[in-house]
């Protein structure tokens, strides 16, 4: 247990878990029409991680890198499903023994953003390990463990920003979360919800 009495949660590593409520700025800036680049900072302006990969395009890439460049993570996406499914692996992987968790929509006609988020490691099960929940309306999501709140994402879009090609998120990660990995479900729902 930790200060918080709260199990941690380490999906990408434990490294990328503090201790105390991170506060997150994510910028998105598209450079072209085939490529976005996602930026996270700490509130002090610190650059935490960076994600690279195409947009708007059929090979659905991400990868998550340290602030050195380094690949920590590389997700992927299943084109062309009503299911937006999305596997993410260690590394710059894609082999199924490094792969860490899948992320699928519950269901594919929903009113209301519901995501699902199963581990690699854990036994076959059909209850997810996190569940994603938010409106379609807007880009701001909950994730859950169980019934556990474990972090806040709200998007602040202007038409402006958009227009500029620079979006920008603020996330709140709670103690023992694991940040990586809550920064890449936000980057997979952004893939989804871009046109």
């Amino acid at each position: 247990m930790t200060v918080y009495e709260v199990p941690p949660v380490s999906v990408v590593g434990e490294s990328y878990c503090a201790p105390y409520p991170l506060e997150l700025i994510v910028r998105k800036k598209i450079k072209k029409l085939s490529n976005a680049q996602f930026e996270v900072f700490d509130l002090s302006g610190n650059l935490l991680l960076q994600i690279d990969g195409g947009v708007w395009n059929f090979q659905l890439k991400r990868v998550l890198r340290d602030p050195a460049g380094f690949p920590i993570l590389t997700m992927r996406g299943k084109v062309l499903t009503l299911w937006h499914k999305w596997k993410a692996h260690a590394g710059e992987s894609t082999d199924d023994s490094n792969a860490l968790f899948t992320l699928k929509q519950s269901h594919p006609l929903q009113i209301k953003k519901a995501i699902n988020v199963f581990l690699t490691n854990s036994s076959k099960k059909k209850e997810p390990d996190f569940h994603i929940t938010g409106a379609y309306t807007s880009l701001s999501f909950k994730v859950y463990e169980g019934r556990r709140l474990i972090a806040e994402v709200k998007h602040n879009f202007t038409l402006e920003s958009f227009y500029k090609g620079k979006e920008k998120y603020k996330v709140k990660v709670y103690p023992e979360v694991d940040y990586a990995f809550i920064v890449a479900l936000l980057v997979i729902l952004d893939e989804n919800d871009t046109p």
